[in-house]
């Protein structure tokens, strides 16, 4: 047999046993985070979920041109969310370097010099002077190494199954973005309904404190009365200070999710929208597959098994091949003659036999690496359906809540007017009717809390159940 006979073999033989490397199918990667979780109901176990399709686009569902605004300029602006979309293109770039490795490397190489040369000069004759030579070579080398057991397409797919993942989480990262926009934007509201009852609150305090030193004066009232209306006034300044602050701590945080400088300028006469019903839920299943960040575990997962895959034909034998072709000549113009022409091809067959264990200390390693990722798998995916099914239960719980607070409101509210008629006709002095309505101000802070509670639990549903927060045919990305 030829060396050209031979060479023809091998790279055969190569070819040949690439197409048998053994590479994990994604029917094992499925079986595989499937086994990890507990059986799945076919519905949510909480009684109101509802059937149907998940909500697309629930941001502006909400029905507030405002707080759509703040969410896509987020979007374009949020730093953490830049950094995410960054680190989505360096994923991807690391598969394009992994998938070079399956393709020849050729390189260009051409050098250019000159060689000083003396004449050898007669017996008795004085050397002759130096002169110099041209030197110019050209040549073309390409390398290669022949994927026989699976190793450098393991690795490729690790990479990619990567990236899937890193740009699954950043998908979930913008979901969240949103989320945490409505949430700033909410307590900012809150915050300013709470300041309004604040002055009101203080308002009347003020009034009992004044009526109170006035009767003190006038020998109806002891100092134990001025005192405690001087007390009471004071703890609903700190109240109203509190709000004032929650309001500039909440503006902050919104700005901050707005890529702006956290100044506490932001300013508008925001206000609640009203909460939508509850949105369909779909089934159990269904949100694994749907869900980026359970999307995210499982797609590494996916990478686990590659780098197993890969660590396995690590300790295989390794066929390369290194081709070149080339001329050198003394005059650039000669340089492409036949007869200067040069060429070779070299096949190299590399075989590990000891290494101290380092080799299978890899593919342990990749094993134990493959186990962690289907637990984190099973973590992310069980935390994700118990996210909905809380979310499920406190809006219903939310909804009795946000009734029962609005009847008590009203009720305080009913209790004053009564306190009201009663004072003008002289059956009770103002300082009982101010303290009747320190019950109605009570009962509108812990209103509005909850309000704010109810929607802030109807975005937190809607991001649980994995539903996009924007339309497909909105404007902005999503």
């Amino acid at each position: 047999m030829t060396y050209r006979q031979a060479l023809f073999c091998s790279v055969s033989l190569a070819l040949t046993l690439t197409g048998c490397a053994s590479l994990t199918p994604n029917e094992e990667i499925l079986t595989a985070t499937r086994a990890s979780l507990p059986q799945l109901p076919a519905q949510w176990q909480v009684d109101r979920a509802l059937p149907g399709d998940i909500r697309i686009g629930w941001i502006d569902a909400l029905g507030d041109p405002a707080l759509s605004a703040f969410v896509r300029e987020a979007q374009i602006a949020n730093r953490d969310i830049q950094a995410a979309a960054a680190n989505v293109e360096a994923s991807y770039a690391l598969v394009r370097q992994a998938q070079s490795e399956l393709v020849p490397a050729i390189n260009l190489s051409t050098t250019g010099g000159q060689s000083e040369v003396f004449d050898e000069p007669a017996s008795g004759q004085t050397p002759s002077e130096a002169f110099f030579t041209p030197d110019y070579d050209v040549s073309l080398q390409a390398s290669w190494e022949a994927d026989l057991w699976g190793r450098i397409r393991a690795g490729r797919n690790a990479a990619y199954a990567s990236a899937q993942a890193v740009e699954a989480d950043f998908r979930f990262a913008q979901y969240s973005l949103a989320a945490s926009v409505a949430s700033a934007y909410f307590s900012a509201i809150e915050a300013d309904r709470q300041i309004d009852v604040a002055q009101r609150n203080y308002a009347a305090y003020a009034e009992i404190d004044r009526i109170t030193r006035f009767r003190a004066r006038e020998g109806y009232a002891n100092q134990q009365d001025v005192r405690t209306a001087a007390s009471d006034l004071a703890d609903v300044l700190e109240d109203l200070e509190n709000a004032r602050g929650a309001r500039r701590l909440a503006i902050r945080a919104l700005e901050v999710l707005l890529g702006r400088y956290p100044g506490a300028e932001l300013d508008g006469a925001f206000v609640f929208p009203d909460t939508p019903p509850p949105p369909p839920a779909g089934i159990p299943s269904e949100l694994l597959e749907r869900r980026p960040d359970v999307i995210a575990a499982e797609r590494n997962v996916a990478a686990a098994f590659a780098d197993l895959d890969q660590a396995k034909a690590a300790r295989l034998p390794i066929l390369s091949l290194t081709a070149s072709v080339g001329g050198t000549s003394n005059e650039a113009s000669d340089i492409f003659d036949g007869r200067n022409l040069f060429w070779s091809v070299i096949g190299n067959v590399l075989q590990p036999i000891f290494d101290g264990d380092l080799r299978g200390a890899r593919v342990d390693e990749a094993d134990a690496n493959k186990r962690v990722a289907i637990a984190s798998y099973a973590s992310t995916a069980l935390a994700a359906l118990r996210e909905v099914e809380d979310d499920l239960d406190q809006i219903e719980v939310l909804r009795l809540r946000e009734m029962a607070a609005m009847a008590a409101r009203d009720e305080a509210v009913e209790a004053v007017k009564l306190g009201e008629l009663r004072y003008k006709e002289g059956e009770t002095d103002l300082i009982d009717l101010l303290s009747i309505q320190q019950r109605q101000f009570s009962t509108e802070r812990n209103y509005v809390s909850i309000q704010r509670e109810r929607i802030d639990q109807w975005v937190s549903l809607n991001l649980a159940l994995g539903g996009s927060w924007i339309a497909p045919d909105s404007a902005a990305g999503g």
